[in-house]
């Protein structure tokens, strides 16, 4: 044992440390220093001074003499500036460990601009405005009110369902009563599969389905409220109740994806799709906060849901109509084709959507004009066919009208390509416009509109000068009229006529 050698090594490296931390504290408080003036200088100069800052491995300008840090590179987010920097070291030649930091250029920000970011962050898509067409703003102002509402509701209607449930749980075993609630759900999902067989029908009259499928929504909420007044029928009326709303999910979910691909002006659909589900998803939650504070005062549930489900179908129909889709379904093809029969114009994006008729919904045959129909239905006399064919001769489609069903039919052959469907959709719509005209042009006491236009019953020459005055139109102005709707933006494709899968074959 040798004592006093160890005690003499204690002191040296007691010292040793000592002055290690004494040197590391003033080299720290020097490059603290020595930061902090730099980040203030920056600051503070002028544009122009720092427009004189050296790239690279330059050495600060005038602003910095004195100064052993040097500028590395700068750098720009969102309009906020950062200058990079490190201090040289002078025995190797490069940077002294650790000396590499950011020095911001800018003012910190207030904390209402800070909350504001924060939110924009997450409701609106990067680039926003120019990221999205103008109609985005109306659309998800009017979403958000209808997943409010719906969110409100949803506290009501569940409520009630509990509500019935355990009225009917008296009655019943609690076995029964947990059968009847996987029941209810069961049935909601076998109507979901049912109603996915519309299948196309969400790419062509998505506007429809959409405002029809939010329609089901509130029947079907309203069908849950009403088991509060009859319990004992909870399994039928939950069961309808859920087959309803799962066909509102079905359709909502179908049509989200070409909704806000209408929105998107670039690569962005992920983007736009994302902001608009979260804008949705705080919509519903502070109605269902605003609901269950509502709740604790037991106000009249009829009501209530009245007035919620108002506001539901309002939002919703404006929602919807705020939507500008390019392309030309039956709706708006009919409207684009008699306004430019009329006016010598078709109708812009704009016009075209807002006047397009939601109510006109996909699985009831309306309008006058049948694309792709049977023979038997277009024809009820082989004769008129006869008559009719030779003027249809170079083309793959045949028009004509039935008198009996007061409807123009375009069948289609067998060769029949995109651009020929629209040709028919074209001039039966012509062929329509002509016979309007003739009928409006009879007296008064012959007007006897019944089921569109099935008293006019146009002699068989007549018909026959009907078809070839408007075979001349077609001839001159379908080439116009396919130029100025690409002018306006639509775009036209035969899926979205949804014409029937009847041919003429030779």
């Amino acid at each position: 044992m040798s004592p006093p050698p160890i005690k003499l090594a204690g002191k040296n490296s007691q010292a040793n440390r000592q002055t290690l931390t004494t040197s590391a504290a003033q080299d720290a408080r020097l490059l603290v220093r020595e930061t902090l003036r730099i980040s203030a200088t920056l600051a503070s100069a002028p544009l122009e001074s720092r427009n004189n800052l050296q790239l690279g491995h330059g050495r600060l300008d005038d602003d910095f003499v004195g100064s052993s840090f040097r500028l590395i590179c700068c750098e720009e987010i969102d309009g906020r500036r950062w200058n990079y920097v490190a201090e040289p070291d002078s025995v190797t030649g490069t940077f002294k460990k650790g000396s590499f930091r950011a020095l911001g250029l800018h003012s910190r920000q207030p904390p209402l601009d800070v909350f504001k970011s924060f939110v924009t962050s997450y409701v609106v898509p990067e680039g926003f405005p120019d990221s999205v067409i103008p109609s985005y703003v109306p659309y998800m102002t009017w979403r958000a009110l209808k997943h409010f509402f719906g969110g409100a509701m949803g506290v009501f209607t569940t409520q009630t369902l509990l509500s019935s449930v355990g009225i009917a749980r008296n009655t019943a075993a609690p076995g029964a009563v947990a059968i009847n609630w996987i029941l209810k759900d069961g049935a909601g999902r076998v109507g979901k599969m049912l109603f996915a067989r519309q299948g196309k029908k969400f790419d062509y009259d998505l506007k429809q389905l959409r405002f029809a499928g939010d329609l089901l929504m509130e029947l079907g909420a309203g069908v849950e409220l009403a088991t509060a007044a009859v319990p004992h029928l909870f399994l039928p009326l939950a069961c309808a109740a859920n087959v309803a709303k799962n066909v509102a999910a079905v359709t909502s979910t179908s049509t989200r994806t070409p909704i806000y691909k209408a929105f998107a002006r670039g690569e962005n659909i992920g983007d736009v799709t994302a902001k608009g589900e979260c804008v949705g998803n705080i919509a519903d939650l502070l109605g269902t906060g605003m609901s269950i504070l509502i709740s604790k005062s037991n106000p009249s549930l009829v009501t209530t849901f009245a007035l919620l489900s108002c506001g539901y179908v309002l939002s919703s129909y404006k929602e919807v109509k705020s939507v500008v889709l390019h392309t030309l379904n039956r709706a708006r093809f009919s409207m684009a084709v008699d306004a430019f029969l009329k006016t010598g114009r078709v109708p812009s994006l704009q016009e075209g959507n807002v006047n397009e008729n939601l109510f006109s919904f996909p699985w009831v045959k309306y309008g006058p004009v049948v694309l792709g129909p049977r023979f038997k239905d277009a024809f009820q006399e082989p004769s008129v066919y006869l008559a009719l064919e030779p003027f249809f001769e170079k083309e793959r489609y045949v028009v004509t009208y039935n008198p009996s069903k007061g409807k123009v039919y375009a069948l289609l052959k067998d060769k029949a390509k995109s651009d020929d469907i629209l040709k028919a959709a074209f001039h039966a719509q012509v062929l329509l416009h002509f016979m309007r005209l003739s009928y409006d042009a009879q007296p008064l006491s012959q007007q006897q509109i019944k089921d569109g236009y099935s008293n006019f019953v146009p002699t068989a020459k007549d018909l026959e000068a009907y078809i070839v005055e408007s075979c001349k139109m077609v001839s001159h102005s379908y080439g116009i009229f396919k130029s100025k709707a690409a002018e306006q933006g639509w775009m036209m494709s035969e899926a979205h006529l949804n014409p029937g899968r009847a041919r003429l074959i030779k």
